[in-house]
């Protein structure tokens, strides 16, 4: 699917001149927007949204099963679980591990990879990909690719509320992808109706439709 690969790498871009700011240099040991997160760690999980790709890629086709992309939601651990969770631990960890070597570093490997990406997301398979901490399961190609780019939307505005500069403008496809990725999980955990009324009826809405 030529268009959610387009609007990946549209994100990713995105993502990557967001990491060049130099105000995320200049609050790298700072505290994030983000409960236990610092400005580098946060800065971390960002670029591993695109860092992991060509790993990712490399592997060989899973044996695991392929799952639909509102099935894998349902199972992923981190959603439910609490900020002290390990697996919560693991991703600030994980951040402050892909941040270590410095904000420059840091920039130019996500403008390297970006760069891989726009050549190797052109011509591969839309074939069945895992990140192995998730569980014993798979995703599509195109599908785990909109996993992604829902990390960079929501990530990139923690980051640049952090920073203290404005959220970055995304392309339309991927506002409508993220957003209807969004909108179904918000129906998933809250129902129809509490989700009608936060979009048509401030006077029923409920307190939060939050897909988190």
């Amino acid at each position: 699917m030529a268009g959610t690969r387009d609007d990946f790498l549209s994100t990713a871009r995105s993502a990557a001149n967001l990491l060049r700011e130099p105000a995320v240099a200049g609050a790298w040991r700072e505290p994030s927007a983000l409960p236990e997160f610092s400005v580098a760690g946060l800065a971390g999980h960002l670029a591993y949204q695109i860092l992991a790709i060509p790993q990712i890629l490399a592997e060989p086709v899973p044996r695991e099963p392929t799952i639909s992309l509102l099935e894998h939601y349902g199972r992923v651990a981190w959603i439910d679980g609490a900020l002290d969770d390990e697996i919560n631990v693991r991703i600030r960890d994980g951040g402050e591990q892909v941040a270590a070597e410095g904000p420059e570093a840091l920039a130019a490997r996500v403008d390297a990879v970006v760069g891989e990406l726009a050549v190797s997301l052109a011509s591969v398979e839309d074939r069945s990909v895992r990140i192995a901490f998730w569980g014993p399961w798979s995703l599509p190609l195109d599908d785990m690719l909109i996993t992604r780019m829902m990390e960079l939307a929501v990530h990139s505005d923690d980051l640049a509320v952090s920073v203290g500069v404005a959220t970055p403008e995304l392309p339309q496809g991927a506002v409508d992808t993220v957003i209807d990725l969004l909108s179904r999980l918000a129906v998933r955990r809250h129902g129809p109706t509490g989700v009608l009324r936060a979009l048509s009826r401030a006077e029923r809405a409920p307190a939060t439709i939050a897909a988190f």
